[in-house]
């Protein structure tokens, strides 16, 4: 017994700290020359079966022996592919990873590139030092260090004995002059990766060190440095307030809820964003409990939260010339005697009645309250996140998040930042006839629909809660947001912080009018 008491005292009281994040230089110096312990460089198929090498600074000769090398391997520069191989003379590497970019002349987009980048990167796991052939434009800098440090991410937190699997710094050869600009990509770049470094780790920790005041403790420190305020209500704040939507998902928890807010608030800012945030940090179903099989995988379910909180730190740590407000909805769905029941009502922030018909749609609950609370201050775009609905995956897969608005253009251009961020997105419709489906005969609305078009229904709960005039966008992350299969790309297994990309380049395009 004294042994377990420990045990459990030292698993609430473990920070998540950051996972280590690798060093970035650019250099002139030539490939050949680089002293690294592996050289990435790009192929691409050429003429019949031949494959050509797409990397600055080698002599002819060399190329045409790299390019030779690769095809006796198998190699054909076909997308995804990484063929890895001792470097040979003249190179001061000692081995060189190839990595296939497709026929990138005809159809090739950043997003190709980074996902080869990150399966070299991966190719090369517990490399202390890696260098890069290519580098010719700060969108090229931007690419690569958002694709290397991404595939070069580990969680190795509760490891007693860790094992190195990153790697630890990546040389950025340059094809040309080292530019201002290309140095801005870098910081820049590197901001926003090790944002999504947070996010991973956040959804990442086991949920008995992730408690909703865990996620206030983590949300506060990550935005310490930051110019950045932190608004917390504590569940005696939010039953004055009445945000009985977070309260109600709450009461089977032994550990109360909490909502965050999270203001970034910059002179000269153009206009005024709100992400919000799903942060359910455990979701049994509740007294809808859900089947044992992958239920630990639940400890993802705060990943929205994870992402907002991600994104907060990356805009305000870029400077960027837009209003943020970031809202946490965070509360442990748990099945116990005060837990609520199905055919329980609620009443949300803003005065809507809701009938619980099932205790495990509880997400869409708290982000009615967050909304409700949102609204008020009547932003300029209001963008929710969450791991949602199982119907998103069966939509969509694991990969494509959905993308839902009370205006097309407010839904197209999150899925158009989604493709500049290199991040999948695919825009959905609400349709009004599913309203008709949550009807409830002793509340304003019930909590779940027929059962048919469930990502579709959820985002039409959502939408109750949105006045007509303001824009809204509803993203649908249950896939994306948690990787349950083999790494691919940059994209480990575990959580992959997705929306965060997604979010920065939204509020770039704010930031620039």
């Amino acid at each position: 017994m004294p042994t377990a008491k420990k045990t459990a005292k030292t698993a609430q009281t473990k920070p998540t700290r950051a996972t280590g994040f690798p060093n970035f230089t650019l250099t002139a110096t030539q490939p050949k020359d680089m002293i690294a312990d592996a050289l990435i460089v790009n192929t691409t198929p050429g003429k019949g079966t031949s494959v050509e090498l797409v990397a600055h600074g080698f002599t002819p000769a060399q190329a045409k022996r790299i390019a030779t090398e690769i095809e006796h391997l198998g190699g054909t520069g076909k997308n995804g592919e990484v063929i890895k191989f001792a470097s040979g003379d003249g190179i001061k590497a000692p081995v060189l990873v190839a990595v296939g970019l497709g026929d990138f002349r005809k159809n090739f987009d950043l997003e190709q590139f980074r996902r080869a980048i990150g399966n070299g990167v991966r190719a090369l796991s517990g490399t202390k030092k890696v260098a890069i052939s290519g580098g010719h434009s700060p969108e090229h800098v931007d690419a690569t260090v958002i694709a290397c440090a991404l595939a070069a991410y580990t969680f190795t937190e509760y490891k007693s004995k860790p094992t190195p699997t990153g790697v630890g710094s990546f040389a950025i050869s340059i094809a040309g002059q080292i530019t201002t600009e290309m140095k801005t990509a870098l910081t820049q770049a590197k901001h926003v990766a090790s944002s999504i470094y947070l996010a991973r780790n956040l959804i990442n920790t086991p949920p008995n060190d992730l408690a909703p005041a865990h996620l206030v403790d983590a949300a506060k420190k990550a935005l310490a440095t930051l110019p950045v305020t932190v608004k917390v209500w504590d569940e005696k704040a939010l039953t004055a307030a009445g945000c009985g939507g977070i309260l109600g998902v709450g009461l089977g928890s032994s550990r109360p809820p909490r909502l965050i807010k999270m203001t970034y608030a910059p002179r000269g800012a153009k206009a005024h964003l709100s992400l919000i945030g799903k942060g359910i940090t455990f979701d049994t179903g509740g007294i809808s409990i859900k089947p044992a099989s992958k239920m630990d995988e639940m400890k993802a379910d705060m990943s929205g939260s994870a992402s907002v909180i991600a994104a907060m730190a990356a805009i305000a740590a870029l400077g960027l010339k837009v209003k943020v407000t970031g809202w946490v909805a965070a509360a442990e769905n748990m099945p116990s005697g005060t837990a609520q029941r199905p055919g329980d009502i609620l009443t949300t922030f803003d005065g809507t009645t809701v009938e619980v018909l099932n205790t495990d749609a509880e997400g869409r609950l708290v982000l009615a309250d967050a909304i409700g609370m949102s609204v008020l201050e009547k932003p300029d775009l209001i963008i929710d996140i969450a791991t949602l609905t199982g119907a998103q995956r069966i939509a969509l897969g694991r990969r494509i998040a959905g993308v839902m608005s009370n205006t097309d253009t407010s839904r197209d251009q999150v899925v158009a930042a989604s493709v500049i961020a290199g991040e999948e997105m695919w825009g959905m419709p609400l349709p009004a006839d599913l309203r008709e489906t949550l009807k409830s005969e002793t509340a304003d609305i019930a909590n779940i629909g027929d059962g048919m078009a469930g990502m579709l229904s959820a985002g039409v709960f959502l939408q109750e809660f949105v006045p007509e005039t303001q824009p809204w966008v509803h993203i649908d992350v249950a896939g994306p947001a948690y990787n349950d299969t083999a790494p691919f790309g940059y994209t480990p297994k575990g959580g992959t912080g997705a929306g965060v990309r997604t979010f920065v380049q939204i509020a770039r395009e704010l930031s620039a009018g």
